[in-house]
């Protein structure tokens, strides 16, 4: 398994990522299908990022059936955690902060997403 030091997954490889943490397991169809939603993506590319991301130790294939079947290796939080803090470092110089409100100023939050930042920081705060 990656550790969080070795997570460097490309932005495709994310997409891929992203379906398999939602759906826990899938073949390479069922995430031709998912990605193939939103943009043009070819089946063949698909299957070779896949092969790809198993030899970089991001996620699992089971073999046992004609099908394989892939899962993630790699755990969401500690992807995501190690994603925005290499963010936060490189494009941001350090300040989470100027990340936070770059976000929400380029991306309109929900009622509720504005809520739980709230409640967080309010949370933070008490500490």
């Amino acid at each position: 398994m990656a550790t969080a030091i070795e997570i460097k997954p490309t932005e495709s490889e994310l997409e891929i990522l992203q379906i398999l943490w939602a759906k826990k397991s899938c073949t390479v169809r069922d995430v031709h299908e998912v990605l193939a939603q939103n943009k043009d993506a070819g089946y063949t590319t698909t299957l070779k990022l896949m092969q790809i991301m198993h030899e970089k130790g991001l996620v699992a294939r089971d073999t046992s059936s004609k099908t394989h079947v892939y899962k993630a290796l790699v755990n969401q939080q500690r992807t995501q955690q190690h994603l925005v803090t290499r963010m936060i470092d490189n494009v941001f110089n350090g300040s989470a902060s100027r990340m936070v409100m770059q976000a929400l100023g380029n991306h309109k939050a929900s009622k509720e997403e504005l809520d739980a930042i709230k409640q967080y920081l309010d949370d933070l705060s008490k500490k």
